[in-house]
């Protein structure tokens, strides 16, 4: 290329760059990156430099976006978000690419689970010790069933629902009619359940263990000790990690046998935990933010901000929705 045209197209880069800093502070206000490109703000600060690396940060706070009161559980349904308000005996449905709310639903007496079954919704109600079951399409309620007393955590092993019962149980659900299929012990105050593809782990808040129970009968496989008052659980595809509220640390055991292959630490109080896939994501509650670990060694790479009282976590296979518990959203 001769220097004539190299300056030529030099001058029209520069040209391009300063016309675009001028749209960002001017015309179009603050220019926020967010799923869907860049969003308009007012008295912006950033060059289109900076506006384009937001795309390649390790995590960047998209928005919060307002729920019912007291929020506590939330899952993926493949294309929106679920998220569960103790306070409102209800469940959000928001659309993942843009927060918009679809609908609010109601559940039974202080909902606090939920989990996905392919097809359903199913709402873990603490007060009135049964699930409710919701059709994801539309909300409809397709039925309510008892669930063990004190119902809580959930999860899905591809044809059952397997509920968290305090003080000591897991009671295992028929997923297409709710039938009751059996009733397991486990430790002391079981929070919050994974599923490992042959197995149910089981978080035990009081007894500082984990218990592992065959899926298909709910034989007990093994009871493994973590750290201090375990509470959320992420299965990563070889390993189970268990969020330690009481000792700000997560814990990685081999799920074939439940060795502890290490201790991490990350922030206060965690409680929910989610794996994107190459990532770990530990929400933690008393110090309002995510720690980000690397599944292959429980590496800190990054801690960022949420809202108030962060419980519970979900991926949507781009982005992680967090559970702002004290301020009524999800981040």
């Amino acid at each position: 290329m001769s220097k004539l045209l190299r300056l030529a197209a030099l001058g029209a880069l520069v040209t391009s760059l300063a016309s675009l800093s001028a749209m960002a502070q001017g015309e179009w206000g603050e220019e926020r990156y967010c799923e869907n490109g860049l969003e308009s703000r007012a008295n912006s600060t950033m060059n289109p430099l900076q506006i384009a690396t937001l795309h390649w940060y390790a995590a960047n706070l998209t928005t919060a976006f307002p729920v019912g009161t007291t929020p506590f559980g939330v899952a993926f349904d493949g294309a929106n978000l679920w998220v569960v308000s103790g306070g409102n005996n209800n469940v959000t449905k928001l659309r993942t690419n843009d927060g918009a709310v679809l609908g609010t639903f109601a559940a039974g007496q202080s909902p606090i689970g939920v989990a996905y079954d392919g097809a359903n919704m199913w709402i873990s109600n603490f007060n009135d010790n049964t699930v409710t079951k919701l059709r994801a399409s539309d909300g409809a309620v397709l039925g309510t069933f008892a669930a063990g007393q004190r119902p809580g955590g959930l999860a899905f092993d591809g044809n059952n629902i397997w509920v968290a019962n305090i003080p000591d149980k897991v009671t295992k659900l028929r997923a297409s009619d709710g039938v009751v299929l059996g009733t397991f012990s486990v430790g002391q105050f079981p929070s919050h359940l994974a599923f490992d593809g042959a197995s149910v782990w089981v978080a035990n808040t009081a007894s500082n263990n984990v218990t592992k129970l065959r899926a298909g009968d709910g034989a007990v496989l093994g009871t493994f000790k973590v750290g201090a008052s375990p509470h959320g659980l992420a299965f990563d595809g070889e390993n189970v990690w268990v969020a330690n509220s009481g000792s700000n640390t997560v814990t990685k055991l081999r799920a074939s046998d439940g060795r502890a292959l290490g201790t991490f630490p990350v922030g206060s109080t965690p409680y929910g935990v989610v794996f994107d896939g190459y990532s770990i994501w530990v929400v933690n509650f008393g110090s309002s933010n995510v720690t980000k670990l690397a599944a292959g060694n429980g590496a800190t790479l990054g801690t960022f901000s949420v809202g108030a009282g962060p419980e519970d976590t979900a991926f949507d296979g781009a982005n992680i929705w967090v559970v702002n518990t004290n301020d009524g959203s999800v981040s």
